[in-house]
């Protein structure tokens, strides 16, 4: 009998090598152009890419699941770089990945699954409205201006202007030529969507580019070792400050909140391991880690990046670690080449990123079934865009708080008059003091002059407010010369009362 043959080491080593260089080509434009947005050199966003591969591909967590630059972040990391400074921003990003990995040890993960998806889609809603407003600005090669609400309010104006202005005019032409490629390519036969969208759309603009020799501004080069710049001691100096602790809390809330729901998404697409949340969570955290001491982007998994590489056959972590190694070589052996990329094309790249942040297409239905979950998420994107993303963010959680604890309590008050006899007044549900105001309406209108029965047997909580306010609506309607009140005793105070021994009534 044959010995059985030994297993291969890598069995899935071919599926996973072309899944690769699927992510790379999508991962390439997408990293330059993220980082081109936040208002950092161009190879940051590369050495972000090269450790969302390399680093947290190794980790476990998601398998297939791939992390890098995200558009979701580029706001709030062009805002960090304004208010701090570039030499800050890895400081920013150290501190998140510290949280993250301290949360992920103390299994946290899981709790991020209980955010409001509401708060997250209205969060990236916001984020696709300012990204698109900025980048409408650079695609016209025009300096946007630092609000959020500035960059929507002034737009129309800064592009009516563009207009008479041959150079901005072949500018924004460039980049809305990207931005119709890439809506278009999806719509192409399969073959020739093979090569990514993003990808061919940077190649179709820069041949433009270069075959007409059009004035457009392009990718400043400076060299992936000189982009590299560890934070110093002067900017852990600033740690102390309570607005630089906001940006951090804000870094990680989004970031791991992002980053867990795309694991989520890219569960529902292959039939692999599932997501080890708390895992996913530390092996964010330490790519973060890593990215703050390099002084580079922050890092989260990429839906669009992590869909591809699902799509393209992949079966193992392998897929996501080569792609971080292709990165690499492209960085070190070809970064001239990032030297004629035309900067409206990658503006073109993150209009259509942004756009597709934007949950147009489920909110008209969320709102006809969910009103409340459509106003958290139109009022958490309205909140990002006119204060700022922490603030936003802490907004739409707030509401989202009170829409669950005020749907929690819903209550229901039935009156019974037949005219003879004590009127009967029934209350079920959840009594708590946010609704009480209609509780003691209700209760104050019936007739004085005649005895009440108020059965509680139906609530499923009491709280202390509402038990107090009873009890004193109940002692001044029996103050009025009529028959005391009758209370029947809500269902867990006739438990509590059946263990001590008391009367319910």
């Amino acid at each position: 009998m044959r010995a059985a043959e030994k297993a291969p080491r890598f069995p899935h080593l071919r599926q996973d090598f072309a899944a690769s260089l699927v992510v790379f080509l999508v991962a390439l434009p997408l990293c330059v152009g993220v980082a081109v947005a936040s208002g950092v050199p161009a190879e940051l966003g590369l050495v972000t890419g090269i450790v969302g591969g390399v680093v947290a591909g190794l980790m476990r967590g998601s398998s297939l699941q791939v992390s890098g630059p995200a558009a979701g972040l580029t706001v709030l990391v062009l805002e960090a770089v304004q208010d701090f400074g570039l030499a800050v921003l890895g400081v920013i990003v150290l501190a998140a990945g510290l949280l993250q990995l301290a949360m992920g040890l103390l299994k946290l993960g899981r709790w991020f699954r209980a955010i409001s998806v509401s708060v997250v889609e209205g969060m990236l809603a916001g984020i696709g409205l300012v990204l698109i407003a900025g980048q409408l600005y650079a695609a016209a090669g025009l300096a946007a201006p630092a609000a959020g609400l500035d960059k929507i309010l002034q737009l129309p104006g800064a592009l009516a202007g563009s207009l008479t202005s041959p150079t901005a005019l072949t500018s924004l032409a460039l980049g809305a030529g990207t931005v119709v490629v890439m809506a278009g390519w999806t719509h192409l036969p399969r073959r020739a969507r093979a090569v990514p969208g993003a990808l061919a759309a940077v190649l179709l603009a820069t041949a433009v580019s270069l075959v007409f020799s059009l004035p457009v501004a392009t990718v400043e080069v400076h060299g992936l070792l000189g982009s590299v710049q560890p934070p110093g001691a002067g900017a852990f100096g600033q740690v102390a400050s309570l607005s630089l602790l906001g940006t951090v809390l804000a870094f990680t809330l989004i970031a791991s909140a992002e980053s867990l729901f795309s694991a989520a998404a890219v569960d529902r697409m292959h039939d692999g391991p599932r997501t080890r949340y708390d895992q996913e969570l530390v092996a964010q955290g330490a790519g973060n880690t890593v990215c703050g001491l390099l002084g580079a982007l922050p890092m989260t998994a990429v839906i669009v990046r992590s869909s591809a590489n699902v799509q393209a056959g992949a079966r193992t972590r392998a897929s996501r670690v080569l792609h971080g190694v292709w990165l690499l070589l492209f960085a070190a052996l070809l970064p001239g080449a990032l030297a004629l990329i035309p900067l409206p094309a990658l503006a073109g790249i993150l209009v259509h990123a942004g756009w597709k942040l934007i949950p147009l297409r489920s909110f008209a239905p969320l709102w006809r079934e969910h009103r409340g979950e459509a106003v958290i998420l139109a009022v958490t994107a309205l909140a990002i865009v006119t204060v700022n993303m922490f603030e936003g963010v802490l907004i739409g959680l707030a509401l989202a708080v009170a829409k669950t604890a005020w749907t929690a309590s819903h209550v229901r008050l039935e009156v019974m008059d037949k005219g003879a006899g004590p009127v009967q007044a029934y209350l079920s549900g959840n009594a708590t003091f946010l609704r009480l105001p209609k509780i003691l309406d209700t209760l104050e209108s019936l007739p004085q002059d005649r005895p009440v029965a108020l059965d509680l047997s139906g609530l499923h909580h009491l709280d202390h407010a509402c038990r107090t306010a009873l009890e004193n609506w109940a002692a001044r309607h029996s103050a009025s010369g009529t028959d005391q009140v009758r209370l029947t005793a809500a269902a867990a105070e006739t438990e509590t009362d059946a263990r001590t021994g008391a009367s319910p009534d």
